[in-house]
């Protein structure tokens, strides 16, 4: 369980559920090769106004002629190319979520000022969809994955999940050991410069959600001269470790399943009760049922443990406008022990489709994150970090991070302690912090604003995962205005 973006998602969630019921990252990098640098892109046509593009990009920029890898684009022209401004480049997070998806989904959301002066461009970083992606493990075997038991009580327990865990480390190192070396943020972020080169685009304009800020950040620090307006919106703090990241993020989650259970016991009917204090011993009461007797789905003879209901509970903690269907998935759990909605969500968190098989999210956000950040040595040091986070959030924090072990048993391994970034010699950067944000604390935009030499902090006084693209006129305003003329909105600015 890792920090993905919601805006993208959104649509697909509703729509699914309605028809149901990380080399030092402080080093100089080394240039680009010319011919990298130079090329251009060759945009098709590709379905409803959309042009794809492939750009070539070294594997290994230590050393850029062993061979190259392409990244998929995707654009959306600009509206009104009279007074085009250039490209307005886009990660929707994960990391491993698909660029190319969240344009497909998400472009004719941007504002009309910023479609009409902007070509609306993402790509599949990496390691990613349709980017030489990596891939580790069958639909069958990611199922198993995803239904072990993420809150082991005893060591038989914790031997199952750890051999689940090296399982995946192994299967990956397996099928994609030459690219794991080289699907960190890092080398991703020079992609990044490579492909502004390659759209004409003298300076970087940029939209990064979530994980897609950790991007940007990353880019900034290597590229700071080569930024115009860069929007870093549900924001990581990139000081703070892989395993403590984890252990925050799960009191994320706490945090805004208490504002999903005071919303809920307002309304008659509420499947928790009449008060947050009974809600949350309601949810802790389900989960050790399931961990007892999983619930059975409708939809095929998957049964629903406590992992995958916990998982779709968070899934519709994401965004506000899908707690009418938790209520509706606990409804249905509590009353008539089916968990089929619940299901339904998790599945919508990683992108398991209907038949049975997966996108490579799964995968990429692993092999991401693995590559970025140290990993505790061991599986006692790991054990740690599942116990302060158990004891920090009761119902989120041992599924949050024992979902990451598999990175103790990963076959590259990065050395490199994480770092703040401040970005010297960049113009402002705009921060955006959701205060009730279950995936990246608002906390972490904070932190990140303050680390960055010209970071500028606009909040959102709310829930769900981002703010950007969720429909609030205040942060919708002084974020376009700040892509369309790189003026920001003042420091500390709130949205209510």
């Amino acid at each position: 369980m890792r920090a993905k973006t919601i805006s993208a998602a959104v649509t697909a969630l509703v729509l699914a559920l309605a028809s149901a019921c990380t080399s030092d990252p402080k080093s100089a990098p080394p240039p680009p090769s010319p011919s990298s640098s130079r090329q251009g892109l060759d945009w098709k046509a590709c379905g409803d106004g959309f042009q794809c593009g492939t750009v070539q990009v070294p594997l290994d920029y230590a050393h850029p002629s062993a061979g190259t890898i392409g990244i998929a684009m995707i654009r959306l022209p600009a509206s009104d190319p009279s007074g085009r401004i250039g490209s307005l480049f886009t990660n929707p997070g994960g990391p491993g979520g698909s660029g190319i998806d969240f344009v497909r989904q998400a472009a004719r959301s941007f504002g009309a000022d910023v479609r009409r002066k902007f070509d609306i461009v993402g790509f599949d970083p990496r390691g990613v969809g349709q980017s030489d992606p990596v891939r580790c493990l069958s639909g069958p075997q990611l199922d198993t994955f995803f239904s072990t038991d993420v809150s082991p009580d005893d060591g038989a327990e914790i031997d199952v999940l750890a051999a689940q865990s090296k399982n995946f480390a192994t299967s990956c190192g397996s099928r994609a050991g030459a690219l794991l070396p080289h699907v960190g943020t890092r080398d991703a972020a020079h992609d990044m410069d490579l492909l502004r080169a390659a759209v004409g685009d003298a300076k970087l304009t940029y939209y990064g959600a979530s994980y897609g800020t950790y991007l940007g950040a990353v880019y900034a620090e290597q590229f700071p001269t080569h930024i115009r307006s860069l929007v870093l919106d549900g924001a990581l703090d990139p000081k703070i470790s892989s395993a403590d990241v984890l252990v925050q993020q799960a009191r994320g989650f706490e945090t805004a399943f208490r504002a999903f259970a005071a919303d809920c016991v307002q309304s008659p009917g509420c499947p928790l009760g009449t008060t947050v204090s009974g809600a949350l011993t309601r949810l802790s009461d389900f989960q050790k049922q399931l961990d007892r007797t999983p619930l059975a789905n409708t939809r095929d003879a998957r049964k629903v443990t406590e992992a995958g209901a916990t998982m779709g509970i968070a899934t519709a903690l994401y965004a506000k406008e899908s707690w009418p269907y938790l209520r509706q998935a606990l409804t249905q759990a509590f009353t008539r022990h089916d968990g089929t909605l619940l299901l339904t969500l998790a599945d919508t968190m990683v992108e398991r489709k209907p038949d049975g098989t997966y996108s490579n999210e799964t995968e990429a956000n692993m092999a991401v994150n693995c590559a970025d950040k140290p990993n505790p040595p061991s599986l006692p040091a790991y054990q740690s970090y599942a116990d302060k986070a158990r004891q920090e959030s009761p119902r989120f924090g041992a599924f949050v991070v024992w979902g990451g072990l598999p990175c103790v048993y990963w076959p590259t391994q990065t050395k490199q302690a994480p770092h703040a970034i401040k970005a010297k010699g960049s113009p402002p950067i705009l921060v955006v912090g959701t205060t009730r944000d279950p995936a990246t604390p608002y906390q972490w935009a904070q932190s990140l604003a303050s680390e960055l030499d010209k970071g500028v902090l606009l909040s959102l006084n709310g829930d769900g995962h981002t703010a950007y693209l969720q429909g609030d006129p205040c942060i919708t305003s002084a974020t376009d205005r700040y892509l369309l003329t790189g003026t920001p909105p003042r420091d500390g600015t709130h949205c209510n």
